[in-house]
């Protein structure tokens, strides 16, 4: 049987969302007092307050039901018998769009927007094609290589590493960068930082196999820290808090966290080990798609968040700005404004 769908009503800030059982229950109203507009996000299997895709497009979705008078509601998935089901159920709501996250959705995505033309979706770190379907998508290797050239620069043992959840291209395309950015560090600065667990050329590295047991995130990272690395990039949701743990109880020892800003959203307890993020800024993509639609302008192109168009950063420093100098910090500067020049072009086999 499949469990309970969850769902979390938009009046509700994130931060204090109320979960509430909805089962086999009747599709919501599509309507509000608020607005006759109304929209639906499905999670992955990862949850809702993953620190990673999921929680950041809720977060825009919050943001769009404020900004644009909208009622939104969240159908969060526990485990993959949710999926299908939770995206039918979105759009037996009512409502003119549907939000889906991650690569695991994309299938029930297509057999609904195949189903449904008059509804809109979007879809979050997938490229796939339909007439009413709009990819959000992210070239986060442009600032995964910022992020390998800092790791690199800030390095004292001149050893780096990362690792993901599974070799999926939007995983992948981070470690692509960060590795790229490593070698560019030692080409201008006749180092030689090694990068650990991604091979770019043969795209195979270390995986842990899911995006949710904290504790393989741990294992992994202790087993790069023995090795001397001192700065970690986790590619892998949830389970990258567990390479903040392993972090925090090795000295001088720092994490770069990917998505939103790892500083913000991982327990206190771990803002000292924070160097800084690879952010995508999925909330603001979301409130704008969600805004065209709204106003009779969807268009199926995919949005690609780049470092030109503010889709993809670095996070601020925090904590660690001590540890870049004002010369480091000079030259990422000079490489983000040749990346969005077109000086220097990221490349990766899974560049969206």
């Amino acid at each position: 049987m499949m469990r309970p769908r969850t769902v979390v009503r938009s009046a509700v800030a994130l931060a204090a969302s109320s979960l509430v059982l909805a089962g086999c229950a009747a599709a919501p109203d599509s309507t509000s007092a608020a607005s006759d507009y109304c929209a639906r996000m499905v999670t992955n299997s990862g949850g809702l307050e993953d620190r990673s895709f999921n929680q950041s497009s809720w977060e825009g979705l919050e943001k769009a039901k404020s900004e644009l008078s909208i009622d939104a509601e969240v159908i969060v998935s526990t485990n993959e018998t949710d999926l299908a089901p939770n995206v039918t159920q979105a759009v037996e709501s009512g409502c003119q769009f549907v939000l889906t996250v991650g690569y695991e959705l994309a299938d029930a995505t297509i057999a609904e927007a195949k189903a449904n033309p008059s509804v809109h979706f979007s879809i979050v770190d997938e490229q796939v094609e339909g007439e009413n379907i709009k990819p959000i998508v992210f070239d986060t290797a442009q600032a995964a290589y910022l992020a390998g050239y800092l790791a690199a620069g800030t390095s004292t043992t001149g050893k780096v590493a990362t690792f993901g959840g599974g070799n999926q291209p939007p995983v992948t395309l981070f470690m692509d960068g960060f590795v790229d950015g490593v070698a560019k560090y030692n080409e201008v600065h006749k180092t030689t930082v090694q990068a650990l667990g991604w091979n770019k050329q043969s795209q195979d590295g270390v995986f842990t196999g899911d995006f949710e047991d904290i504790n393989k995130g741990k294992v992994t990272t202790q087993g790069f820290i023995d090795q001397g690395a001192d700065v970690i990039l986790p590619v892998a949701g949830q389970v990258g808090e567990g390479a903040a743990a392993a972090a925090l109880e090795n000295p001088n020892v720092s994490i770069i966290w990917v998505d939103n800003d790892g500083y913000d959203t991982l327990p206190a307890t771990y803002k000292p080990i924070v160097l800084t993020s690879v952010l995508k800024n999925t909330g603001d993509a979301v409130v704008q798609i969600v805004g065209d639609d709204k106003k009779g302008s969807f268009e199926n192109t995919p949005f690609v968040g780049t470092l030109g168009n503010g889709g993809v950063a670095l996070a601020p420093f925090h904590d660690r700005a001590a540890s870049v100098s004002p010369a480091l910090q000079a030259e990422l500067d000079g490489l983000k404004a040749d990346i969005v020049a077109g000086t220097i072009t990221v490349t990766s086999p899974s560049t969206p």
